[in-house]
């Protein structure tokens, strides 16, 4: 009998997970639809995966629509198979992932409530010391309801949590492809970079003019946020020396608050009194200060005033001075120039501050018609690597995949 031609993707894309059997439960967020996606992702890795959908969860998507995807049965009822014993019993799977999981399904694992199918086959993998992966999805509010946070607190040292994204007042399940490098860093490839201590910058900074005034830039501080998202789910022991970005600090990094490029500078060189492994330099640091910034507020009587500026140290130029083995990444921005001048550019950066390798992007007008994409073109002494415009998210991940690439061949 022929198998279900489905499995053809099956490894087609890596091996990492192959014999590894693993339960995708899929609730009723309306991120279910994404779990099709998931689950294609592990497959085409070498997982063999078994979806378990909640009755909200199949009145959003067809359970057909699963077994399309997987090749498998679905579990929309549990009768007298014992479904939930087949898949989550002793040693019957190696993970389960719950994706998307709102706080309904979390609250019943917390407490030990199955009356569903998901909740039933939760209650006997965590018995059975099945590794759970919990991806939640829910809005900000709920996320934030104590009782919420009770059950997080409870499962944070018992299953392991992926991040929500954190966008118009909801906390989004994180995307298909991060629950995919979660799951490959825990059961598949080991991360070269588990273990390694990071630091990284992000953000804008201020300059004073005066105690109110400043002079800053537009940056959200969201692509060194993500960035450094990726590095904590690679096994990374991450500082984040962050400025005043919009973007919320990622969770798991020890978090070093600044506002002046000063502050910035400051920070890097006293933290680095301890050993990294590796430096990133994604923050938007000012390029000028205020030379003379007043005491008091300036009036506002004059028809103009003027202001002279003085250059800020490059943060990058210190620090192979303070620890010459530290792999370092640099980022280099520029507006509307050719593809050519941007290597260029950036070579002539990467030579003149001794870094291992440069992240280049051009924040010109395609840029500002839509921040929430980009096309970074990473270089090193040898050769460049182009991501193509992206989504923020995809670009660290890409650009986390291309640093522990490059720090693997320099160690």
């Amino acid at each position: 009998m022929r198998e279900h031609p489905s499995l053809d993707i099956v490894s087609s894309d890596g091996s990492e997970l192959a014999g590894k059997k693993i339960v995708l439960c899929i609730t009723g967020s309306v991120a279910a639809y994404k779990a099709i996606e998931l689950a294609r992702l592990l497959m085409r890795h070498g997982g063999d995966v078994t979806c378990v959908a909640s009755k909200a969860a199949t009145d959003l998507i067809k359970p057909s629509y699963f077994k399309w995807a997987t090749g498998n049965e679905v579990i929309t009822k549990l009768t007298g198979d014992l479904e939930h014993i087949r898949v989550a019993d002793y040693k019957q799977s190696d993970m389960i992932v719950v994706y998307p999981c709102t706080a309904n399904t979390l609250g019943k694992l917390a407490n030990g409530i199955d009356d569903t199918p998901i909740s039933t086959v939760l209650s006997v993998g965590f018995g059975s010391k099945i590794p759970i992966v919990v991806s939640l999805a829910m809005h900000q509010s709920m996320y934030e309801n104590p009782a919420v946070v009770k059950n997080i607190e409870f499962l944070k040292s018992k299953v392991w949590f992926i991040s929500p994204q954190f966008v118009e007042g909801k906390a989004k399940a994180a995307e298909p492809e991060q629950v995919l490098d979660f799951v490959l860093k825990k059961y598949g490839a080991s991360s070269i970079l588990q273990g390694k201590k990071v630091l990284i910058t992000a953000g804008p900074t201020m300059e004073y003019i005066d105690p109110v005034r400043v002079i800053t830039n537009q940056s959200s501080g969201r692509t060194g946020v993500l960035l450094a998202r990726e590095l904590v789910l690679s096994g990374a022991k991450v500082t984040f020396v962050y400025g005043p970005g919009a973007e919320p600090a990622p969770k798991g990094v020890k978090v070093v608050r600044v506002k002046t490029s000063a502050e910035m500078r400051d920070a890097v060189r006293r933290e680095m009194r301890q050993r990294f492994d590796i430096v990133v330099l994604a923050a938007a640091v000012s390029d000028y200060t205020v030379e003379s910034p007043g005491k008091t507020k300036i009036k506002s009587n004059s028809d103009r005033i003027i202001l002279k500026l003085k250059k800020v140290p490059k943060i990058i130029n210190e620090v192979k001075k303070i620890q010459k083995d530290v792999f370092l990444v640099g980022f280099k921005a520029e507006t509307d120039v050719s593809q050519e001048k941007l290597i260029s550019l950036s070579r002539k950066k990467l030579v003149e501050s001794h870094a291992d390798m440069i992240i280049a992007n051009d924040i010109g007008k395609r840029y500002r018609k839509n921040p929430n994409q980009n096309n970074v073109i990473i270089v090193d002494s040898k050769k460049e690597s182009i991501s193509g415009w992206k989504d923020k998210e995809k670009i660290a991940r890409f650009v986390c995949r291309d640093i522990e690439s490059r720090f693997r061949r320099s160690s």
